[in-house]
């Protein structure tokens, strides 16, 4: 449904709008059986949905002028119900939220297109910033669809390097805070790198973490947990701080995410170094690094298969069979991703949430 007092798409002065986008598939691949990677159920989504809201929606002093929060927010459906069954479930003194609050209007299939559509959908409606619940892999999912929307990724997957961990209520705050804001997104969000995907009859796809070479194996599960299987590996951000393959490289290279670089690694024989890291929550992995690169925006790699598949920030994705080629490219205007903590730092400078009392000096005394 469109809320009702939506300003129809492109018109002006219209008013400040957010999404959440909850992955209901997050947190549940088969790194929970072959490592230790922890479960996010369905109720563990709901709750977090409903404290988004709260930060979304609730009234908060305004003063000075100083607007915080959105008139409405979109939610993305899923064949759980996590969306419908977060409003439904309001307490008493929240129910009034639904009236701000509308499910989108479109069909789900409880696969990554659900995703990518919803924040397709969402820019379309004029969203100021979309909130995504999930892993790396969510995170690419809303990338392919935002456009130029903030997105707020919030950890809930496996191997988290872009989503991180931020309470509900303040991501709440937050977003509404950009929606409201968009001249601040500069100041409170950066840029993502992203990689280009190329390959031989097949359409441009797109990784923001990573895009691994990996030897083919019987279908089943698309996470990438078996390090004797990878070959090649092409990376935007390494860290050693993370799981996956970022932490792989980070233990050797480093690269922050707002660097102007990133990594080319080739995995086999320890002719540079071997590494050990956590590839998965709970799993160890160590591997050889037989060379490594550096990359700068505009650099390509080209690779080709016989047997092998691309895996696009750590699910398999692009078969390479019979010497088909693939070319990654590294490119620096990805997404924007707001950082929680800067938007807020940024609101309190504009005076949200605080009425001071008295005259207007009150607010300089200790």
């Amino acid at each position: 449904m469109t809320l009702p007092w939506h300003a129809a798409p492109g018109t002006s002065g219209g008013p400040a709008l957010a999404g959440i986008i909850a992955n209901p598939a997050a947190g549940s691949d088969i790194r929970r059986l072959v490592a230790l990677g922890s479960v996010s159920g369905t109720q563990d989504k709901i709750n977090l949905v409903q404290r988004l809201l709260v930060g979304l929606l609730a009234p908060v002093p305004q003063a000075q002028g100083a607007a915080a929060g959105v008139e409405g927010v979109y939610l993305m459906p899923d064949l759980y119900g996590i969306a419908r069954m977060a409003l439904a479930r309001l307490p008493a003194s929240l129910a009034g939220l639904r009236r701000r609050a509308a499910i989108l209007d479109m069909a789900v299939d409880h696969g990554a297109g659900d995703t990518t559509r919803a924040a397709r959908r969402l820019r379309e409606l004029g969203a100021g910033c979309i909130v995504v619940l999930g892993g790396d892999g969510t995170s690419r999912a809303a990338a392919r669809g935002c456009g130029l929307v903030p997105l707020l990724p919030i950890s809930m997957g496996t191997n988290n390097v872009i989503p991180y961990l931020v309470e509900g209520t303040v991501a709440g705050l937050a977003a509404g805070f950009v929606a409201r804001h968009p001249e601040a997104v500069p100041e409170v969000a950066y840029r993502h790198k992203w990689l280009e995907v190329l390959v031989e009859d097949a359409e441009p796809d797109l990784a923001l973490v990573d895009v691994a070479v990996v030897d083919e194996t019987a279908p089943g599960s698309r996470a990438v947990w078996e390090p004797h299987r990878l070959r090649r590996a092409i990376l935007t951000r390494a860290s050693p701080a993370t799981t996956g393959i970022s932490s792989l490289a980070g233990f050797v290279r480093p690269v922050g995410a707002r660097e102007p670089r990133g990594l080319s690694l080739r995995f086999g024989q320890a002719r540079l170094c071997r590494v050990t890291a956590p590839l998965a929550p709970g799993l160890m992995a160590s591997v050889g690094i037989e060379a490594m690169d550096e990359l700068s925006p505009g650099d390509e790699v080209c690779v080709a298969g016989d047997g092998q598949i691309l895996a696009l920030d750590g699910e398999r994705e692009i078969p390479l069979r019979g010497g088909r080629r693939a070319r990654i490219r590294l490119r620096d205007d990805g997404p924007w991703i707001v950082d929680a903590e800067l938007a807020l730092q940024a609101a309190s400078a504009q005076g949200m949430m605080v009425e001071w009392a008295g005259d207007d000096d009150a607010r300089d005394r200790p």
